[in-house]
């Protein structure tokens, strides 16, 4: 099993779970995070006065798979998450040695 953490552009959020969902992904965890990369933050204009914004907002994505799916669950968010410009996100992809269903204490992939 492996975790893939995503961290995508908030407005795009509906067409990444689409995506997902058209390949038989059922859940996943969604966090509203900050942060900065390439993009160094950008200048805002607010009531007359500009300010920096160091941290871009972002939407982090997890959704634990199994390892013969990950590749899907890849390009899926790739081709919904991308708009070709800088700050579209990035993906992570880690093992994830179990999970456990806390309902009926099922675990492993039947967990899933």
């Amino acid at each position: 099993m492996k975790i893939v953490t995503a961290i995508i552009k908030p407005f795009k959020l509906d067409d990444v779970r689409a995506a997902l969902a058209d390949i038989g992904i059922q859940g996943m965890t969604v966090t509203e995070v900050k942060g900065f990369g390439r993009q160094k933050g950008h200048t805002e204009l607010y009531r007359g006065a500009e300010y920096q914004v160091e941290y871009i907002p972002k939407v982090k994505l997890e959704i634990a798979t199994e390892e013969s799916l990950v590749d899907q669950v890849v390009e899926a968010i790739v081709g919904a998450a991308n708009t070709g410009k800088i700050g579209d996100g990035k993906i992570f992809i880690t093992p994830l040695e179990n999970v456990i269903r806390i309902r009926t204490s099922e675990s492993g992939s039947t967990a899933l």
